[in-house]
């Protein structure tokens, strides 16, 4: 049923939860798994911050592979094939897009992430991919 699938991830609770329901799904159709963390660097770009990264930008991708990383991990750990990618981008496009481009069956996400001010039921970017995407998005709410 389904061949690719693809985890968004930002590192928060709600994608760790997801990315779980991921690896299941993935291990029980015999799936592809796909980790992508958009580094949205937005309008921070050259900003120099303190530390070893060269700028925030730096910093931001180094994050976002450490959080991919972690997931690819233990999807390997269960025999999954597994591929890793940090674009960079709006969130909501960039995952979109990149769905597109591995031809996902499916995107598994959370509710919500690491953002400021969260939605009260769906996180922005969740919700993007849910009403622009034309791929099946199952959203885990990481509750138990």
């Amino acid at each position: 049923m389904y061949d690719v699938i693809l985890v968004p991830t930002d590192g928060s609770e709600y994608a760790e939860s997801a990315a779980e329901t991921a690896l299941g799904l993935a291990e029980a159709h015999d799936a592809a798994v796909h980790v992508v963390c958009v580094a949205d660097t937005g309008p921070v770009g050259g900003l120099r911050l303190p530390g070893d990264a060269e700028s925030a930008e730096d910093a931001i991708r180094e994050r976002a592979r450490e959080y991919v990383s972690r997931v690819a991990d233990r999807g390997e750990a269960r025999g999954l094939e597994v591929t890793t990618a940090v674009p960079s981008g709006p969130p909501g496009e960039t995952i979109l897009e990149y769905a597109d481009d591995v031809s996902a069956d499916l995107i598994v996400m959370g509710t919500r992430g690491r953002g400021g001010l969260q939605r009260m039921a769906l996180g922005s970017v969740t919700d993007h991919v849910v009403r622009f995407g034309d791929v099946q998005v199952l959203v885990d709410s990481g509750t138990d």
